[in-house]
């Protein structure tokens, strides 16, 4: 085989292998489909993933017993996840439950605790979106939400080991004022209008309704909190790799001449 023809297929192989990174995730997820973009702002400093949920929401407690745990397996080492309480209430009670959350931020049982409170407020089969009022020993009183005030929710978590003054300095520290502001600036910011919502890096807003399957959700995740923006700053470059390739396919021609 001619030599030239040996240096233009190594070269066309090095060009295919330069654009691979940049077209293998984009031909996966479409922006506008897959996830929108919600602010201009630059990305977080270090790649998060935050579900945006209510306590309230029977989707949102099977979210987080049917799937949050495969999601957050699926997701890569580095990119951190985040839980927000939405205040599509703004009520008292409501309130109450998002410094609930803000507790619970605080804690080492954090999981265990968050599925406290869902139980606390849709009972043990909230997460299926119904109750079976058929159900052998049932009766409307059974399944009214145990959370109605704050000292409701101090029930809740003294079972944790947290009395109740232990939950006050909790839930009106200022680091849980901090906590609810930021969250409710952030809804409107990101324009969450529904729950669960899952929002990439401070800056993409997944679709869930075109996700088929958790390990496209995770993939998904991991390419807007990890690539998306590297893909992006180093678009540009892409004209740079090719100047250099035609540098490089010169200076085989002037060998080989």
């Amino acid at each position: 085989m001619p030599k030239h023809l040996t240096l233009q297929k190594r070269l066309t192989l090095a060009a295919a292998l330069i654009a691979l990174p940049f077209f293998g995730f984009a031909g996966d997820f479409v922006e506008g489909k897959h996830y929108i973009q919600i602010s201009d702002q630059a990305p977080s400093k270090t790649p998060k993933v935050t579900e945006f949920f209510s306590f309230f929401c029977h989707n949102c407690f099977n979210m987080e017993v049917q799937y949050l745990p495969a999601i957050k397996a699926g997701l890569k080492s580095d990119i951190s996840f985040d839980t927000k309480h939405v205040d599509f209430m703004n009520s008292d009670i409501g309130t109450e439950v998002m410094r609930a959350l803000a507790v619970i931020h605080a804690s080492e049982r954090q999981t265990e605790m968050a599925r406290a409170m869902f139980n606390a407020i849709q009972g043990a089969d909230g997460a299926q979106g119904h109750h079976d009022h058929s159900a052998e020993g049932h009766s409307a009183k059974s399944h009214e939400p145990q959370i109605q005030s704050r000292d409701d929710i101090k029930a809740v978590f003294a079972g944790f080991g947290i009395d109740g003054a232990q939950y006050d300095k909790l839930a009106d520290s200022k680091e849980a004022d901090a906590k609810l502001a930021l969250w409710r600036q952030q809804q409107q910011e990101f324009a969450v209008q529904s729950v669960p919502s899952f929002v990439v890096n401070d800056k993409y807003m997944v679709n869930l309704q075109e996700i088929r399957t958790l390990e496209e959700l995770s993939g998904l995740m991991n390419y807007l909190a990890t690539e998306k923006d590297k893909v992006e700053e180093k678009g540009g470059s892409l004209g740079w790799a090719a100047l250099g390739l035609l540098a490089l396919a010169a200076m085989g021609r002037r060998r080989l001449a």
